[in-house]
């Protein structure tokens, strides 16, 4: 299971061929794949060669090759971590019992739902992300976003792989239909309205990729744990490829903090604003709208969905299957709410089945917060005495019990009014975003960055910074 078949026209390691049937619908979804990303993938760059990484073994000690390739003839395809046969459920009504190699009737409707939502994520941010490739602050920062938008592509076909595999003729309309959806369209939408915000700029690309995509962290690791074999190997082969993603944000958002409080030591009254830098607190209301939209995608903190998924062996906790808890059946405990009553906040128990959503989420909001501490010592070696805060779980939601609630950062319940004269203190204005806009002026040349951002600590795969990680064609103008 470990080795990938590239040839075949589907490079898997599921040994697609034995599967005619299969391999035939997978290879009539294949154009159709090719021509979205031809039309939605990032603009300009297709005849480019990127370094980019491909994965060759699913194997822990070295599943990834690195070279150069033009993103259209990137090798997708299927590759799924190797079965455990002694693999049993890990959590649930049927705890202990084996896993399942097929879809029980009783939840295809269910199982279904949760992977065509996941699946249409991935897509979805190749869209967002389409035009950043324009003002990339280095060529190693123009590098890392299309490693990142490759591996969403192949994201999309893990997801697809099992929509064709055991859902039939259903499953193929799904797969189809994610290609048809368009991020922020107004007639056919993603389903998930994080996933259709603009992406215009590289701090928010940052951000999106240390928060959003750490709630894919979290998501794929619940799925990870299922009781549906198929797509728990999947998913566990996609937190592999995960990693680099929430490295990018981390790495990003600290290198523009870096870059920043260099600025302030060499600026009359700090002013980096007045040099071509991001201000700390810009960057803060960038965190604010991003990390808040993205506990919106945990769902709803009182869910009885959370608890059939659980019950049902669909969607573990992170972590399930470890020592992380001691109780898998989870009939007996209760998880301690705070719910908005009449303009104030009381707390309430509720079954912990039903609170699976905040489990999972409490697990992010602790990994976010040790991405955060790594960003507060970047300010903190500068002696600056500002620090970038999480806002309060309440603030800037969309989704659940504070779902347009005029909540400010520190968790305070204000006014509409009050809230809607303070908005730009808590959220990028016109005029920030405008200004970061200003900032995105592409740097091409090998070695050399973007004013607003620091160089990174080392290269990629042992090469050197200024290294030259895009090579252009020169018939392409960018």
């Amino acid at each position: 299971m470990g080795n990938v078949n590239y040839s075949d026209k589907i490079p898997n390691n599921v040994n697609l061929s034995s599967d005619r049937k299969l391999q035939r619908a997978l290879e009539s979804w294949q154009p159709n794949f090719l021509d979205w990303w031809m039309d939605m993938g990032p603009l300009g760059f297709q005849q480019d060669q990127i370094y980019l990484r491909t994965a060759i073994s699913v194997e822990t000690d070295g599943w990834a090759h690195f070279d150069y390739v033009k993103m259209p003839d990137y090798r997708w395809g299927i590759f799924l971590t190797p079965p455990k046969n002694s693999r049993t459920v890990a959590f649930g009504d049927d705890y202990g019992k084996p896993v399942w190699d097929k879809v029980p009737g009783n939840v295809r409707k269910e199982l279904r739902r949760i992977i065509v939502t996941q699946g249409d994520t991935e897509p979805a941010s190749v869209e967002q992300q389409k035009l950043l490739g324009k003002t990339a602050p280095s060529l190693y920062d123009l590098r890392n976003l299309f490693q990142v938008n490759v591996e969403e592509g192949r994201h999309l076909w893990a997801m697809v792989y099992v929509l064709h595999s055991f859902f039939g003729r259903d499953g193929r309309e799904e797969a189809e239909d994610m290609l048809v959806r368009r991020s922020g369209d107004d007639d056919s939408p993603r389903i998930l309205d994080t996933f259709n915000k603009p992406i215009d700029d590289w701090l928010a690309f940052f951000c999106f990729t240390m928060f959003t995509d750490r709630d894919g962290k979290y998501q794929l690791a619940a799925l990870a744990e299922s009781s549906f074999d198929p797509l728990a190997r999947s998913t566990q082969f996609m937190l592999t490829e995960e990693a680099h993603h929430l490295f990018v944000g981390e790495t990003g958002i600290r290198r523009v903090l870096e870059r920043t409080c260099q600025l302030m030591q060499e600026t009359p009254n700090e002013d980096v604003r007045s040099v071509g830098g991001i201000p700390i607190d810009l960057v803060q209301r960038y965190v604010n709208e991003w990390y808040s939209t993205s506990l919106d995608l945990f769902g709803a903190e009182d869910s009885s969905n959370a608890a059939s998924y659980f019950a049902q062996g669909l969607k573990g906790r992170f972590r399930e299957s470890s020592k992380r808890y001691d109780d898998h059946v989870a009939l007996k405990g209760t998880y301690r709410l705070r719910k908005p009553v009449n303009g104030k906040l009381e707390e309430e128990d509720v079954p912990l089945r039903r609170a699976m959503n905040m489990v999972l989420r409490q697990a992010y909001i602790e990994d976010c917060e040790r991405g955060v501490l790594k960003w507060n010592a970047i300010l903190k070696k500068h002696s600056i005495k500002s620090a970038i805060k999480l806002p309060a779980e309440q603030f800037g939601r969309s989704q659940g019990l504070y779902a347009n609630m005029p909540f400010d950062p520190s968790g305070q319940l204000l006014t509409q009014e009050a809230y809607d004269a303070r908005k730009d203190e808590f959220l990028p204005s016109t005029e920030d975003l405008e200004y970061v806009q200003s900032l995105m002026q592409p740097v091409y040349e090998p070695g050399k960055f973007a004013n607003w951002i620091a160089p990174p600590t080392r290269g990629i795969n042992g090469h050197p910074i200024e290294y030259r990680y895009v090579k252009f064609d020169e018939h392409v103008r960018h």
